[in-house]
């Protein structure tokens, strides 16, 4: 149902006549200018999305790890603080006679052999199991 003689139909074929007339395609170099700016934006995107997985995946995995992971217990108990002991066992301490004579060998000496009062002379060891990992 379109007329002929439609005044609006007319002045859009105008208008589309000079805007042929006068279009002209862009340099080359302004096409190549535009491509480097869309490449640079894809790699910066890609980059962005890239670390933003890695450092995700690395909150993920440290959510999931168990906290105490990196803890350790000494191997030795730590030497009790300086200061008098409530009551010194006879068994844990050189054993002196009245004046300045040992009955035991000094401890550590390997070649004393052992002391004749039971009392060990090697470092201290601990005879309780070693802790067990209850966490893991």
């Amino acid at each position: 149902m379109s007329e002929p003689h439609d005044p609006l139909r007319s002045l859009f074929r105008e208008a589309a006549d000079i805007g042929r007339s006068r279009a002209r395609s862009a340099p080359p170099s302004v096409i190549t200018e535009r491509g480097r700016r869309a490449r640079r934006r894809r790699v910066l995107t890609l980059a962005v999305g890239a670390c933003l997985a890695v450092s995700g995946a690395g909150a993920a995995a440290a959510a999931l790890l168990p906290a105490g992971a990196g803890t350790t217990v000494p191997a030795t108990t730590p030497p009790t603080p300086a200061g008098p002991s409530p009551s010194p066992s006879p068994s844990s301490s050189p054993r002196f006679v009245s004046g300045s004579t040992r009955t035991s060998p000094p401890p550590g000496d390997p070649l004393a052999g052992p002391d004749p009062s039971g009392t060990p002379t090697g470092p201290n060891r601990s005879t309780s199991p070693p802790p067990s990992d209850a966490g893991r």
